[in-house]
């Protein structure tokens, strides 16, 4: 399983891809000076039970802590896992 960053000015996309098939993504946008928002997760049911979804959601995490980041999750399944892992807490926007 390879996940791909692909940034466009204010949008970016966190892409799985296998063999050349689109299997999953992660999108955000940059939502203020120093933020960015979460607001899709979607996972093809090929990858069920890979934790694809939580992969993805852990790249957009290591992205943002990387580069001084804070996020907003406003999908659903991104906030859920990021509220459940302890070590993501301190990457919430206030």
């Amino acid at each position: 399983m390879e996940i791909k960053h692909i940034i466009n000015k204010k949008k970016g996309a966190f892409n799985i891809e296998a063999d050349g098939e689109h299997l999953g993504e992660l999108e955000y946008f940059v939502s203020a000076p120093g933020q960015i928002t979460i607001f899709h997760t979607g996972v093809n049911e090929k990858l069920r039970g890979q934790h694809a979804g939580d992969k993805l959601v852990a790249a957009a995490v290591e992205y943002a802590r990387s580069n001084g980041l804070k996020i907003v999750a406003t999908c659903p399944f991104a906030k859920k896992v990021i509220d459940r892992t302890p070590e993501y807490q301190d990457m919430l926007a206030k």
